[in-house]
């Protein structure tokens, strides 16, 4: 038997408290979609939010997982990341069912989002939470009588003890777009130190990850394992400021870097083109080992 689930208050914006029978928890917020926390079973939170970013109407949120929606960074002319991520979703349900727990949120264009972006959209998001696993689904249908094309991205921010610490595997022979420096570079072993001299500063998009992917991170208790699957999105986007460019945003600690790194399961070298009436729907999960 399902029990619903009323919105709640987290630190002062509407929210989701998904609690699952067997203890696994996400907090998702109304304001972008945004889930805010992951806690699996028997475990500590496996997300990273800045101390220092702001909990506003109308402000994006630094850490969690943001919505980009319809464009990636500044790849067009809205504004960074585009809208989704600072309107506010309408709750469709949220329940607690036998074995998990979850919330569905919906947006759809209104007279403000039309100024920037003249389409007719729905895009729906869910969120489940079960054990040690973490599923979140966007899905976009085009409402207008016209095709309409978009980038979108799931922007999630997983926490670290520190950045050194950590290593990422199963991106062997992918290409990526180094936004750094600007070029198109292939990626030649299968792991990749974040932490390294060098290469903190990342910011890449790989393009085409048809594997898994696995966030590794050594603790003091021994091996910390995040498998990271997708579908729908064809692309994954790796980014850790770096200390000097994290000691320049406004809502980051000087240190803030060391403590995440994002592996974003995204839609960005080859935007979505929907006709109307037509669905596009991309998902990530999130499995602690």
């Amino acid at each position: 038997m399902s029990i619903p689930i009323a919105i709640a208050r987290h630190q002062g914006m509407e929210a989701l408290e998904l609690c699952a029978p067997d203890g696994a928890r996400a907090t998702v917020l109304l304001h972008g979609g945004h889930v805010l926390s992951w806690v699996p079973t028997g475990a500590d939170e496996q997300l990273y939010v800045s101390p220092k970013t702001a909990m506003a109407s109308g402000q994006a949120i630094r850490g969690g997982v943001p919505v980009i929606f319809p464009q990636f960074a500044a790849r067009g002319p809205l504004q960074r990341h585009g809208f989704a991520r600072t309107k506010p979703w309408q709750l469709v349900m949220a329940e607690q069912g036998e074995g998990d727990a979850l919330a569905v949120l919906r947006l759809s264009d209104d007279a403000a989002t039309r100024m920037f972006w003249p389409h007719a959209f729905e895009l729906e998001l869910s969120v489940r939470v079960a054990g040690r696993d973490l599923e979140i689904e966007l899905a976009c249908e085009n409402k207008g009588e016209e095709m309409f094309s978009f980038s979108a991205a799931l922007h999630s921010y997983l926490g670290l003890g520190a950045l050194g610490d950590a290593s990422v595997q199963g991106l062997a022979g992918l290409s990526y777009w180094d936004s750094v420096d600007g070029v198109e570079r292939s990626q030649r072993t299968d792991l990749l130190l974040p932490g390294s001299p060098g290469a903190q500063d990342l910011d890449r998009i790989y393009y085409q990850v048809k594997q898994d992917l696995t966030l590794q991170e050594l603790t003091a208790a021994g091996e910390r394992r995040v498998s990271i699957q997708q579908q729908g999105f064809e692309d994954a986007v790796v980014w850790n400021p770096g200390a000097a460019k994290c000691a320049a945003l406004a809502d980051m600690p000087a240190d803030g870097y060391q403590h995440f790194l994002c592996i974003e399961a995204a839609q960005v070298e080859r935007p979505v083109q929907l006709a109307p009436g037509e669905s596009w729907v991309g998902r990530q999960s999130l499995s602690l080992a």
